[in-house]
């Protein structure tokens, strides 16, 4: 059973969603029949490339933000993430466009290592303070994701996986998503936002119990979604049209 993650790499939601269904995977009796797939979303794909700016002006020049507001915000992020097994450091990201970043995820799925790249990315934004925007550190990164580290080089001096990172976006567009994390549960089931674990637990379930057999046709599906960079959705499972309701914007 197929579940697609359509996420992007400078979204605090995004990293704690994907940890929180990596807690539910391991305890689902299944889980060893289940294909993870890293979808690209760029919250601000109109951002300059090769521009990067401070996370804390963006914040108060596009939602009008004090310090204080922003102090807040972050610290609440921070302690949920903390409760996930995340060390985050708001205060060292900055902002910029991610269109190079999904381009390596491109690359590395290619070569079966996504969602080591994906954990990179994060981990490097989120934790350590690396840029995920210069090429010499994002290559740097893929490398120690698994990627040939000369492929990386050539990837970001191309064009290379543009078309990919632009497909994703067109399919979220397709299914509704408008915002992440969005979880597509084998084409059938939306999980928009970073629910809980038990969320993720009941929507595995329920998928997996009225999964179409291989060369069947049929099933419903509702995979709708709304939202920006979303925190747990006003959905109690895997319901269509979860409007996610994060209260940490990053785009």
């Amino acid at each position: 059973m197929k579940i697609q993650i359509w996420s992007d790499i400078v979204c605090p939601w995004c990293y704690i969603g994907k940890r929180r269904f990596e807690h539910a995977l391991e305890t689902f009796p299944h889980r060893d029949q289940i294909q993870v797939e890293h979808q690209s979303f760029q919250l601000n794909p109109a951002a300059e490339r090769g521009v990067t700016g401070s996370r804390t002006d963006m914040l108060r020049q596009k939602y009008r933000l004090s310090d204080d507001q922003i102090a807040t915000m972050d610290e609440r992020m921070e302690r949920l993430a903390s409760e996930e097994g995340l060390a985050y450091n708001l205060a060292a990201t900055a902002t910029g466009n991610t269109l190079d970043a999904h381009r390596l995820v491109q690359a590395a799925k290619a070569h079966g290592i996504g969602d080591a790249m994906v954990e990179r990315l994060y981990r490097a934004y989120f934790t350590e303070g690396r840029s995920i925007f210069d090429a010499e550190s994002l290559a740097a990164l893929a490398a120690e994701a698994g990627l040939d580290a000369a492929e990386a080089r050539h990837v970001l001096a191309s064009d290379d996986y543009a078309t990919a990172v632009a497909d994703d976006a067109r399919e979220a567009a397709a299914l509704g998503a408008t915002g992440v994390p969005f979880f597509v549960i084998d084409g059938r089931y939306g999980v928009s936002g970073a629910e809980a674990s038990d969320v993720f637990t009941q929507a595995l379930t329920q998928a997996w119990a009225t999964r179409v057999p291989d060369g069947a046709v049929g099933g419903a599906s509702d995979t709708s979604s709304s939202g920006t960079s979303a925190g747990p959705s006003t959905g109690p499972s895997a319901v269509p049209n979860a409007v996610p309701s994060g209260e940490n914007p990053t785009d």
